[in-house]
């Protein structure tokens, strides 16, 4: 059964981008445009690994993943891929729960070896 993974940016490029990389590794991909409408589709659906940006409207990737660890969806692994480069971001991005911190613009092997690595076991 292909894996299914929920891509969370507010940008329409960067999520096709993304989601063509994976749907040609056989990923089925679900798109959200804020961290609201992620959290809605997390309650509702199962997903085996989450993408998420960090500024959003409505809902940032942070608060989203902080409201994922706390209850409000599964606890799929999440990679956190952003344009913030500083360490500190990275850090509060771990503090909330992600499993991984990638800088955009990522490379296609990287997010797929990091795809794979984590849906792995599931």
């Amino acid at each position: 059964m292909p894996k299914k993974i929920l891509i969370v940016d507010d940008s329409l490029t960067v999520r096709m981008y993304h989601k063509q990389i994976l749907h040609n590794e056989g990923y089925v991909c679900d798109e959200a445009e804020n961290g609201m409408e992620a959290l809605e589709k997390a309650q509702l659906n199962t997903y085996d690994l989450f993408l998420v940006d960090v500024n959003m409207p409505i809902l940032d990737g942070y608060s989203f993943v902080k409201r994922l660890r706390e209850g409000e969806g599964q606890l799929a692994p999440v990679v956190m891929i952003s344009t913030e480069a500083q360490a500190l971001d990275m850090e509060l991005a771990y503090q909330c729960g992600a499993s991984l911190y990638l800088i955009k613009p990522v490379k296609p092997e990287e997010l797929l070896i990091n795809a794979k690595i984590l849906t792995f076991s599931k």
